[in-house]
């Protein structure tokens, strides 16, 4: 695109896309009033990609709703990636919804305008004729910023703040002066330069980019209260918890920054890159719910994006399959349901899956294994499942978990050296993956039996009075699921009717002290919460256990 076609509106293409050509009528109408005669209207995202590989657009009209396919959030994010629209595109949104988590999934694609229907002819022709002007005006920034050329982005827009002919541009200016800054690592400066803007700019925009350079610089402590202004205000909350979880992934604070990313997906649930480190998070923590929330909510979003691929599917079939293996049968037996959907949906979705023959087989091996059809999953890993390692590192973590899970247990080490090859840490998420890849080795290499299988073992053994064996299987399965309340409690019986047996030891008592003051602050359901009682209420008696 070039500087003069935003000048000379007869010569510029628009495309409109939206479902209703009520809309497309309206728009076209004051586009021609403007003098803009090349417009084009789409009304599925299937359309809009044809007409984007044939034209190319200078201005974009995307709505939320757009029919059969794609949402407009997807269909953005798709021509952006393919490079069908820049910065200097004029990029505008429409949508009658103006809920926040749709505000703040389009605000990560930066749009520059919002227009809420229904939509009328003085709005169109002053904004656009507005939007167009800032384009020309401030071209050679945008192109700048295309060519992620970010001193050059400084260099102009100081230029541009000298001229006072274009105050009304300065907060665009400004606003992209602060950006640049910070991508260009520039802390110190951008910290500089977003405190003076304070002084006289109260926008959400000045407070997170100051926010930010101070974060980089782990000045974190300077702007405590600060931060909590921004988590309560509904324009910044969002950004402010995306950067809060990166600060603390830096710092190696995983439990803080899955906290806080949880709380960024829910406000801007269509990112797929943050539910795929919203993931990365509840792996490490081990959080096995989380991690199958995680998967469900990324191949929901990805569904008609770039994004839908067989490994989507994957990540939710496998991440159940993990979470079915901490719970208890009954619980068990409805998330099982859930994979073997998941499995079907797969199956019906179109992809070819010749290529993922033995991840199938692997999964199926592992599904015969949680529901202690033992016999079947051996004879399926025996026949279809090789120790050759694959590309993929999440293929091979399966291979493990499967071999792990038959108690194979030389052929699990084997494959885990060649997946701690795989990893790279040369990313944040990358970071993250190699330290839950670790923590596998250490686990796979102390505990040889799932989570579900040490809980059976301690049944049986408590079954025969053998309370030690008990509270060691359950010592193990905690080890896998440390978030568990049921194994927690389980443990907790386990002591109460050693106490009554033989009494505790010292560091069994000290054990019992730490599972009550664990469960007096967690969220048990009814059931548990009597069962907790009833314990802690024992073992206060008894011992003098705080509760």
């Amino acid at each position: 695109m070039e500087k003069q076609d935003l000048s000379h509106y007869p010569a510029l293409n628009v495309l409109i896309i939206d479902d209703h050509t009520l809309v497309h009528s309206t728009i076209k109408r004051t586009l021609f009033d403007l003098g803009i005669t090349n417009t084009f209207c789409a009304s599925n995202a299937f359309y809009a990609l044809r007409l984007c590989e044939e034209y190319k657009f200078h201005i974009v009209i995307c709505s939320f709703n757009v029919n059969s396919d794609k949402d407009g959030f997807h269909l953005l994010e798709e021509l952006k990636f393919k490079g069908y629209v820049s910065k200097r595109t004029v990029l505008i949104f429409l949508s009658a919804d103006t809920e926040e988590a749709l505000v703040n999934s389009v605000a990560e694609l930066q749009p520059d305008d919002f227009w809420a229907k229904p939509l009328n002819h003085h709005q169109i022709e002053t904004r656009l004729a507005y939007t167009l002007d800032i384009k020309k005006t401030l071209y050679n920034v945008y192109q700048a910023v295309d060519d992620k050329e970010y001193s050059k982005v400084v260099y102009f827009v100081e230029r541009h703040l000298l001229n006072n002919k274009l105050k009304k541009y300065f907060p665009h200016l400004l606003r992209m002066k602060g950006e640049a800054l910070l991508a260009l690592r520039e802390f110190e400066d951008a910290e500089a330069f977003y405190r003076e803007l304070l002084e006289t700019n109260k926008q959400s925009w000045v407070h997170l980019g100051f926010v930010r350079a101070l974060i980089k610089q782990d000045k974190i402590e300077e702007i405590e209260d600060l931060l909590l202004t921004l988590q309560e205000r509904i324009d910044t909350r969002f950004a402010t918890y995306d950067l809060l979880a990166q600060y603390h992934i830096e710092h190696q604070a995983y439990e803080q920054a899955y906290d806080e990313i949880k709380k960024a997906s829910a406000l801007s649930p269509r990112n797929i890159e943050r539910h795929k480190k919203l993931w990365d998070l509840a792996r490490l923590t081990q959080d096995f719910e989380g991690q199958f929330v995680a998967t469900r909510n990324m191949a929901k979003y990805a569904k008609n994006s770039i994004h839908e691929s067989p490994e989507m599917y994957l990540h939710v079939i496998r991440s159940g399959i993990d979470f079915a293996s901490t719970l208890s049968d009954g619980q068990s037996t409805k998330v099982i349901q859930q994979v073997e959907k998941s499995i079907t949906d797969l199956e019906k979705s179109g992809f070819e899956l010749k290529s993922i023959k033995e991840q199938m087989q692997v999964i199926q091996a592992r599904l015969h294994n949680v529901k202690e059809q033992r016999r079947l999953a051996e004879r399926l890993v025996d026949t279809h499942v090789s120790l050759q390692v694959n590309p993929s590192l999440e293929d091979n973590l399966d291979k493990v978990k499967v071999f792990h899970e038959l108690g194979r247990r030389e052929e699990a080490m084997i494959l885990l050296d060649a997946v701690q090859n795989q990893v790279t840490s040369d990313c944040l998420t990358g970071q993250v993956v190699s330290k839950y890849v670790e923590h596998e080795v250490e686990q796979r290499g102390e505990v040889h039996f799932t989570a579900k299988q040490l809980n059976n073992m301690a049944f049986q053994f408590f079954q025969r009075n053998r309370f030690d064996s008990a509270l060691k299987s359950l010592s193990q399965a905690l080890q896998i699921t440390p978030k568990s309340a049921r194994v927690m409690l389980s443990m907790l019986k386990v002591l109460v009717a050693i106490n009554r047996q033989e009494g505790l030891d010292v560091e069994q008592k000290q054990l019992a002290e730490e599972l009550v003051e664990i469960l007096s602050q967690a969220e048990l359901n009814e059931k548990q919460q009597q069962s907790y009682q009833a314990l802690a209420d024992e073992l206060v008696v008894k011992l003098g256990v705080k509760a």
